[in-house]
C-alpha cells in the first residue's frame, strides 16, 4: 500500500499547473481568445470548442496568478485573449448555450484574479467583456447546474456596476433549494442525479457565488457552509487510498475536478477534515493522475481518465472540456502561510481501517477496504433520469474499476453456460495470459449481450428485456441497501449485504421464461487478465493482482469469463466473471452470489465456504464464518417507485 504521505506540497501543485497552461501556448489562436486543441470536436461546434479551451484553462490561470500575487505571462496572454473573444469572437450568449458554461468560467476567474487582470483592462476593454458576459441577464439556461453558471456570471456583472438581474440570481440559488434532499447531498436536477456534479458543482459554485457577493451573501453563507461541513463527512469516503476518484457518473474527463468541494471546505471553514487531511485527499487525487500518465507527453489533457479513451466521453465534450479539471487547483486560493499547505499531511479513516458508510439520501452503500484501498460504491439511487447510462445503471462502482463499454465480447470462457452453446454443464475452463481455454473448448458469443459487468440481466425468447433504468429504492441502512427495478415484463429486486470485501447480493427475478446473466466486476489493464472458472465460480485476475470474483451460493446454474477488447477506460483488455441461470417464468425466483473486488488474491472455494445461506420462500438468512449473520426479506412492498425521499423523483 501507499503511504497516507503523498509528498505532494503547493510548489508541486503550482509546478503541476505552471506544465499544463505552458503546454498550452501553441493551440493559442493568433488573436489568443481560442485554445484550439487537437481531439474530437463537441456537438457545439469548432468556435465554441476554442472558446472553451480557453475560458476553463483561464479559471486555473486566474488560481495560479492568484497565488502568487500576480504572474506577468499569465495576465497578459489571457488579458489579449479576453478582449479579443468578447469583441466577437466568441459566440455571443444565447438561452441554454454551451457558451453559457464557459462564460461562468471566465466570471469566476476574472473575479479571483480582479487585482491583477480585470483591474488593469481600460474601460473600453471592460465594456466589451460586460457586454459578452450581460447575455446572462434574462436569458434562460438548462434547469440543473446550469442555473449556477447564470448564478456567478449575474454576479460578477453586478460586482463591477453594470446591469444585472437580482431576480435571475435568487432564482437560480432557490431553484437549487428544490433539489437539495438532505444529509448534504444535492440532486444535480430534478430526479435522482447523483454523482461528481454534487461536489465540483452544486457545493462549488455555490462557495464561489459566497466570495463574489460579500457580504451580500452572509444569510445564505451560513446554509451553504452546513450544508458542505456534513457534504464531506460523506465525500472523503469516496476516494481510494491511492487518490483514484470512483470512477462513476458522467464528464470524467473532468479527472481533478472531484477534489474541488475538499478545497471550497477549506476555503469557507465548512470541512469536518483537518488541514493536513485535506491536503492529503487532494494531494493523493492529484497524484494518482500523475502517476497514471496525466497530463499526457504532450503536457495535454486528454478526453478519458488515465489515457485517451472517448467511449467514457458524452458528445458535449470537445478537446477543451477536460479543463474543467482547472476545478481541483481551487486550493491555490489558499495562501502559502495556510494550515493546509504547511502541517503534515495525515491519515484519512480508509488509511486507518475499512470503512462502511450508508449514505441513504443518494442511495449509496460505501464498501472501502484498508487493504487494498479499494473504494466501492454499491448503488441503489442513482439513476440520472433512467436513461440505462453504463455510468449510472451498474449495480456497483469503484475506484479501481471502469463499466464496460461495447456490447460485443471478445471471447467468453465459461464453466457451463446456461445460455445454450457447446460447454453448457461442461467441465471448467481456465485461460492462460493470451485469454486460451484449457480443459475444453471456450464459448465465444455476442449474441446480444447487452451489459454485463455489475449488472443483471433477463434474456428471453426474444433476446435482452430490457436494462437496468429507474431504480427505485427500498432502503440504505446500516450494511444493507436494496432497491428494485422493472425491465421490460421483468421486475428485479436486489439487496446487498456487505461482509468486509464481500458483497453478498441477494436477488429476486420475476418475469417471464428466460436466462438470468449477474455479473460481476470488469477488470481491465494494458495485458490480458487471467480468467477461470469452474463449478458455481468465476474470476479474473490482472496482473498487478486486482481480482474479480463472482460466486453463486443459491440458484445459478453455471459461471462463466467474459472477455472485452477496447472496451475500458482502465485498459484495452478486459474480462468480467457472471454467473447464469434458468429462469422457468413460473413465479418469482431467488438468486444469491458474492460478489468480491480485491487488491490481493481471491479464493473463490474459501468466499464460498465462509458464507452459509439459507433460503425459506422469500425469507434468505445469512452466517458467515465469524459469526455474525444477516437477514433478507425479499418483495417488499415498494409503493409507487420506492424514491420518494428524492425531490422530482421518478414514479
Amino acid at each position: 500500500m501507499l503511504s497516507p504521505r503523498t509528498g505532494y506540497t503547493r510548489e508541486t501543485w503550482l509546478a503541476v499547473a505552471d506544465q499544463l497552461l505552458d503546454s498550452l501556448v501553441p493551440w493559442f489562436s493568433g488573436s489568443g481568445a481560442q485554445v484550439r486543441l487537437p481531439g474530437r470536436g463537441s456537438w457545439s461546434g469548432a468556435d465554441c470548442d476554442g472558446l472553451e479551451g480557453f475560458a476553463r484553462s483561464f479559471l486555473l490561470a486566474a488560481f495560479r496568478i492568484a497565488a502568487t500575487d500576480g504572474d506577468e505571462r499569465l495576465v497578459e496572454r489571457y488579458a489579449r485573449g479576453l478582449v479579443a473573444g468578447a469583441a466577437g469572437e466568441w459566440p455571443r450568449l444565447t438561452p441554454c448555450s454551451q457558451q453559457m458554461v464557459e462564460a461562468a468560467a471566465i466570471a469566476v476567474g476574472l473575479h479571483e484574479s480582479r487585482t491583477w487582470l480585470w483591474d488593469r483592462l481600460d474601460v473600453r476593454e471592460q465594456e466589451k467583456v460586460v457586454d459578452w458576459l450581460s447575455g446572462f441577464v434574462g436569458s434562460r439556461t438548462w434547469d440543473n447546474n446550469w442555473r449556477l453558471f447564470q448564478v456567478v456570471g449575474e454576479q460578477f456583472v453586478a460586482s463591477v456596476g453594470a446591469p444585472y438581474s437580482q431576480d435571475d440570481i435568487d432564482a437560480g440559488l432557490d431553484r437549487i433549494e428544490d433539489w437539495y434532499v438532505g444529509d448534504g447531498w444535492y440532486s444535480d436536477g430534478d430526479g435522482q442525479n447523483f454523482d461528481h456534479y454534487i461536489g465540483w458543482a452544486m457545493h462549488l459554485y455555490p462557495g464561489l457565488w459566497t466570495r463574489m457577493a460579500g457580504p451580500s451573501a452572509d444569510g445564505r453563507l451560513a446554509v451553504y457552509r452546513e450544508r458542505l461541513h456534513r457534504f464531506l463527512e460523506d465525500a472523503v469516503h469516496l476516494t481510494g487510498t491511492d487518490g483514484a476518484p470512483i470512477h462513476f457518473g458522467r464528464s470524467l474527463c473532468y479527472r481533478m475536478a472531484t477534489v474541488a468541494p475538499y478545497w471550497m471546505g477549506a476555503l469557507l471553514d465548512a470541512t469536518p477534515l483537518a488541514p493536513g487531511q485535506t491536503r492529503r485527499l487532494c494531494s493523493g487525487t492529484l497524484r494518482h493522475f500523475v502517476d497514471h500518465g496525466v497530463p499526457d507527453e504532450r503536457g495535454l489533457l486528454t478526453l478519458g481518465w488515465h489515457h485517451h479513451f472517448l467511449p467514457t466521453t458524452q458528445p458535449y465534450s470537445g478537446p477543451g472540456s477536460p479543463y474543467w479539471a482547472s476545478k481541483g487547483f481551487l486550493g491555490l486560493l489558499l495562501p502559502a502561510d495556510h494550515e493546509v499547505w504547511t502541517v503534515r499531511e495525515s491519515a484519512l479513516p480508509l488509511d486507518e481501517r475499512d470503512q462502511l458508510r450508508p449514505m441513504p439520501a443518494p442511495g449509496f452503500l460505501i464498501q472501502s477496504t484498508k487493504h487494498d484501498g479499494i473504494v466501492r460504491l454499491l448503488n441503489h439511487g442513482s439513476d440520472h433520469g433512467g436513461e440505462g447510462d453504463p455510468h449510472y445503471n451498474r449495480l456497483a462502482y469503484s475506484t479501481h474499476t471502469a463499466p464496460e463499454l461495447t456490447e460485443a465480447p471478445e471471447r467468453t470462457v465459461s464453466a457451463g453456460c446456461a445460455g445454450g452453446g457447446e460447454g453448457a454443464g461442461g467441465a471448467g475452463q481456465v485461460g492462460d495470459g493470451r485469454g486460451v481455454a484449457h480443459a475444453g473448448r471456450a464459448q465465444v458469443s455476442d449474441c446480444g449481450w447487452g451489459h454485463l459487468d455489475n449488472h443483471l440481466s433477463l434474456f428471453g425468447a426474444d433476446g435482452l428485456l430490457e436494462q437496468r433504468r429507474s431504480i427505485r429504492r427500498l432502503r440504505v441502512t446500516g450494511g444493507q441497501a436494496a432497491s428494485w427495478w422493472e425491465a421490460g415484463e421483468a421486475r428485479f429486486e436486489v439487496v446487498s449485504v456487505v461482509w468486509g470485501r464481500v458483497e453478498v447480493r441477494c436477488v429476486l427475478v420475476d418475469g417471464p421464461e428466460g436466462v438470468v446473466r449477474h455479473g460481476g466486476y470488469a477488470v481491465a489493464g494494458v495485458e490480458r487478465p487471467q480468467v477461470s472458472a469452474t463449478g458455481m465460480w468465476a474470476q479474473a485476475t490482472r496482473v498487478d493482482r486486482l481480482t474479480s470474483v463472482v460466486v453463486g451460493l443459491h440458484g445459478y446454474d453455471s459461471a462463466a469469463v467474459r472477455r472485452g477488447l477496447d472496451s475500458n477506460a482502465f485498459g484495452p483488455h478486459s474480462a468480467t466473471p457472471y454467473l447464469e441461470a434458468q429462469h422457468d417464468g413460473r413465479g418469482a425466483r431467488v438468486l444469491v452470489s458474492a460478489v468480491v473486488l480485491s487488491g490481493d488474491t481471491v479464493w473463490p472455494e474459501a468466499v464460498a465456504e465462509s458464507i452459509d445461506v439459507a433460503v425459506d420462500g422469500l425469507d434468505v438468512r445469512l452466517r458467515f464464518a465469524d459469526g455474525t449473520t444477516a437477514g433478507v426479506r425479499l418483495g417488499e412492498e415498494v409503493g409507487d417507485g420506492g424514491a420518494a425521499a428524492v425531490a422530482g423523483a421518478p414514479a
